[in-house]
């Protein structure tokens, strides 16, 4: 059974979000789930974080740092669907009698259709980053759990990249944040590249 749409996405089970992805319905879509997956990642980054006292004395700041994010990004998830939800609503405007009218709402919910996944995708890559680090300098015993972190944000900033590039072509909004989400992807999947043996 598929919650209802006005239930948050994070006070869902597992279960259930996993069938409001699944389901015949709009929203939450691409960009809740890449934003739930980077929460997912910060969450294993603060657990290396925690474990890694012994071989970095800061890691109670990177612990401290994971939650924030993973806090910061989980939020877009909902921010995300209802951005869609917006987009889906100003397309179903009439076109007469002031086209032009439409037209503006359209171009204003794709731009915060546009500017979530980007902060995703920020959000995203500064995990994947922070990720790397840990599986490099932290407890060894935990690199499978940052490995599995920075692998999962540079999938999550990558996802969210392509949503934004797609929302700034449908709109014509210019190139500056499909730009900007494509250069933090790149950097996320960089330091990733770095953890191959």
């Amino acid at each position: 059974m598929i919650p209802a749409r006005s239930a948050p996405l994070l006070d869902c089970s597992v279960a259930d979000l996993l069938d409001r992805l699944a389901a015949k319905q709009p929203a939450p879509g691409g960009g809740g789930a890449a934003a739930i997956t980077a929460a997912m990642a910060a969450g294993l980054l603060g657990m290396a974080a925690r474990f890694s006292t012994a071989q970095l004395i800061d890691s109670p700041g990177r612990a401290a740092y994971a939650d924030r994010v993973r806090d910061q990004v989980a939020c877009l998830a909902e921010r995300d669907a209802e951005a869609y939800v917006a987009v889906l609503a100003s397309f179903a405007l009439p076109r007469e009698p002031d086209p032009e009218v439409r037209r503006r709402q359209i171009r204003r919910a794709l731009e915060r259709a546009a500017q979530v996944p980007t902060e995703i995708a920020e959000l995203a890559s500064g995990i994947a980053v922070e990720a790397v680090e840990l599986a490099q300098r932290g407890n060894p015993n935990l690199r499978g759990d940052a490995f599995t972190a920075a692998v999962l944000a540079a999938a999550a900033a990558r996802a969210a990249a392509e949503l934004v590039r797609l929302n700034v072509e449908l709109g014509n909004l210019g190139g500056d944040l499909a730009d900007r989400a494509a250069q933090t992807a790149d950097a996320a999947a960089k330091a990733v590249a770095a953890l191959s043996p």
